[in-house]
């Protein structure tokens, strides 16, 4: 693709790294055969090929588009394109200079981003407001009421400060679904494997980033590195794929050695149970998998949770269209509830379509969004694992 920079980014290095990006695309349009958003609508501008001829138009003309804010605003960023490109397009790199630049040039956010903003990050804040949610569940929406459903926790224990992992809890999982973590901790210790909690984990800047808060996502990954990063901690294990695909990406964000070292020490949870066994939960067999975007697209993991699960014993039932997102997308469910709500009900079709005992899934974000719309029980798949 010819890019022809505006003079004003010529010698920035966001402006480099767009035209490098950009002219790696050569317009085949396969990336828009597994787009969620353009398999829904059909509109080209809905679409990588077209959100990509969108940024191309700012970083040309220097100038905000709205145009380009409402179509990149509904882009799911599942980066199921970067799967399906031959040409390597770095499309959510892309896209997160795209978010950025509209967001400096304009900065305009709605109330319901502002919120999200203020609370999400802040484990604190958004444990409180479940609680509370929790205690007035029974007048709450139906889908609402089954995100809100009460779960027993316990008091998640330090191992000691010499930890063979140590275990990122996450924003969302420590509010909504505390009992993954738990439950994990309780596998690997098990198993002789010593497990450290940091308490004064930092969010991971994920929903900052695709936001287009560039700046504000460094500094909660700065902090998070600040309060995470050891020289003795081997190895990093992350449960939450939308987490672990963020601090997977360090080295690339911040760039410093600290932080390279952290993404480079961190695993999903499926790389590091790999070489253990399990044993299955004897009234559970039929499982419904659903792989989130940031494990498959993201991290490029394929096959583990597969090949464990089967190995414990169940059988996983076969799912149509798996590589398509559900919907979730961090905060998309809530930001773009109608279109969020189509894939909602593309994907629960697809899950239970051989009426399976259980759907699991790799994300918090997934297994809540998930959850909202079916009476199938939802788990994080690890609590599949006795």
């Amino acid at each position: 693709m010819r890019v022809e920079l505006a003079q004003a980014l010529v010698d920035t290095a966001d402006g480099q790294r767009a035209e490098e990006i950009l002219r790696k695309c050569v317009h085949c349009g396969f990336c828009n055969a597994t787009c969620p958003t353009y398999n829904l609508l059909g509109d080209e501008l809905d679409g990588p090929r077209g959100r990509i001829y969108l940024i191309k138009g700012m970083f040309e003309s220097d100038e905000v588009d709205e145009h380009a804010r409402f179509h990149l605003d509904r882009c799911l960023t599942c980066r199921n394109c970067e799967t399906t490109c031959p040409s390597g397009v770095e499309y959510g790199e892309l896209l997160e200079l795209g978010r950025d630049y509209i967001h400096r040039q304009s900065p305009v956010a709605s109330l319901l981003e502002r919120i999200l903003l203020w609370v999400v990050p802040f484990h604190r804040r958004l444990r409180f407001l479940v609680r509370l949610g929790r205690l007035v569940r029974w007048f709450a929406p139906k889908s609402l009421k089954r995100m809100l459903q009460p779960v027993r926790t316990a008091r998640v224990e330090d191992d000691g400060s010499e930890a063979t992992v140590t275990l990122l809890q996450g924003c969302a999982q420590r509010a909504m679904t505390p009992e993954v973590n738990q439950h994990i901790a309780k596998l690997l210790r098990a198993r002789d494997v010593t497990v450290r909690f940091i308490s004064s984990e930092h969010c991971c800047g994920g929903l900052h980033l695709h936001l287009g808060r560039h700046d504000q996502a460094l500094k909660h990954m700065t902090q998070n590195v600040n309060a995470l990063y050891s020289e003795t901690t081997t190895t990093y294990v992350s449960s939450a794929s939308g987490c672990g695909v963020t601090v997977k990406d360090y080295g690339r964000l911040l760039g410093t050695k600290e932080a390279v070292a952290l993404a480079d020490r961190t695993q999903d949870i499926a790389e590091y149970l790999q070489q253990f066994t399990f044993e299955r939960h004897p009234n559970i067999v039929r499982v419904a998998l659903h792989i989130p975007c940031t494990l498959q697209h993201g991290q490029r993991i394929h096959g583990l949770i597969e090949q464990i699960l089967k190995r414990t014993g169940y059988e996983l039932v076969p799912v149509r269209d798996s590589d398509l997102c559900c919907g979730s997308a961090g905060s998309y469910s809530l930001l773009q509830p109608e279109l969020s709500e189509r894939l909602l009900d593309r994907k629960l079709t697809s899950l239970e379509e051989r009426a399976p005992d259980v759907i699991a899934t790799a994300n918090v974000g997934c297994q809540l969004h998930l959850t909202s719309g079916t009476s199938t029980r939802v788990v994080h798949w690890v609590s599949l694992l006795r």
